[in-house]
């Protein structure tokens, strides 16, 4: 899992952050990005990607990211700036955001996928795409288990307001019950209205 940022310390960045994102095919709420450094040649068999991981592996992967990173921030989309500028410029708009609140800043960044651009993103860090990189790299990994559980537990939050969408579970993404919820009720502000929100 540290390949990819051995090869950068080697070349002498030392400030790596993995930026992953979560939420991009969620019918309702925020896209949700996370950017992480963690110190230099520390691995941990705890971070892996997120989807592997059961939420209380999450949760105890979350806790220790938040003791060991050098730097870690988190950064979203609303659904209005989703239905504006389309699901895959917000998820990259928020993983931008997240990596300009690292403090100390990153000088180098690994981004999970293959559509980071950092000219037309406007991002001033040298970059690679790192398809599966949740898989693959730490920094990622760590990344998408931050913005991973702190977009579930804001979805959660937003149940408590709209407990009729079963956000407490489904977290927004498309489920039947969900479908059910939106004919029966229609859609909330917290709707991407950019996306399918009905089906037959």
């Amino acid at each position: 899992m540290l390949s990819y940022e051995r090869q950068l310390w080697s070349n002498g960045y030392e400030r790596v952050a993995g930026l992953d994102e979560a939420g991009r095919g969620c019918l309702a709420g925020p896209v949700v990005a996370a950017a992480v450094i963690m110190p230099p040649r520390v691995e941990s068999a705890t971070i892996q990607d997120s989807k592997a991981l059961s939420e209380t592996q999450r949760l105890d992967a979350r806790a220790l990211i938040e003791e060991k990173a050098v730097a870690a921030a988190v950064a979203s989309c609303s659904p209005a700036e989703i239905d504006d500028r389309n699901i895959l410029q917000a998820a990259l708009e928020a993983m931008r955001r997240a990596a300009a609140d690292c403090r100390p800043s990153p000088d180098f960044v690994l981004v999970d996928g293959n559509q980071w651009d950092r000219n037309l993103v406007d991002a001033p860090w040298p970059s690679e795409t790192v398809v599966k990189g949740d898989a693959t790299s730490q920094s990622i990994a760590a990344a998408s288990i931050l913005a991973k559980t702190e977009r579930d537990a804001f979805m959660r939050d937003l149940h408590e307001e709209h407990p009729e969408y079963d956000w407490a579970s489904n977290v927004g993404y498309p489920t039947q019950q969900h479908y059910d919820a939106l004919r029966r009720h229609g859609a909330t502000p917290h709707h991407r209205e950019s996306f399918t929100l009905f089906r037959d």
